[in-house]
């Protein structure tokens, strides 16, 4: 894979940094921009922007596939699966979705029929997408 740094003279650490400051704490751009000043770095809002527009989903992307091949290790891999009642124009759909332990939404899809093959196609695309859980914890509320 080419750098993807390479046209910047900035530091790729230093780029890394103010993105990660960005996205991880709820800071503005100017913010990021005055805590970076105090440490000796004199960047404008405007260049933290474009810094996080272009590296922002690569760095996501790492991220996720760092976190996805260390979640199969985790022994707790579990998801949990749902099921909503939706409106759409004032038809009834349902809403199924999949999250895994850690509480992030791995899926989601929506229908019109309730049903077991909507069910079933829902998960065999999960898995397809996702792998095999080691559990799957379903909700049911009486309503």
């Amino acid at each position: 894979m080419r750098n993807p740094f390479r046209y910047f003279k900035t530091s790729p650490e230093v780029i890394r940094l103010a993105v990660m400051m960005y996205v991880r704490f709820p800071l503005s751009l100017r913010q990021v921009e005055d805590l970076l000043q105090e440490r000796g770095i004199d960047i404008s809002h405007e260049t933290a922007r474009s810094w996080w527009n272009r590296f922002g989903p690569l760095f996501a992307a790492a991220i996720k596939k760092k976190r996805s091949t260390r979640m199969w290790a985790h022994a707790q891999w579990r998801w949990h699966l749902d099921e909503v009642f939706v409106r759409i124009s004032g038809e009834t759909h349902y809403l199924w979705r999949a999250v895994d332990h850690e509480g992030e939404v791995l899926e989601s899809f929506v229908t019109k029929k309730r049903d077991r093959r909507a069910a079933l196609r829902f998960l065999k695309r999960t898995m397809k997408r996702f792998g095999r859980p080691k559990a799957i914890v379903t909700w049911r509320t009486s309503g």
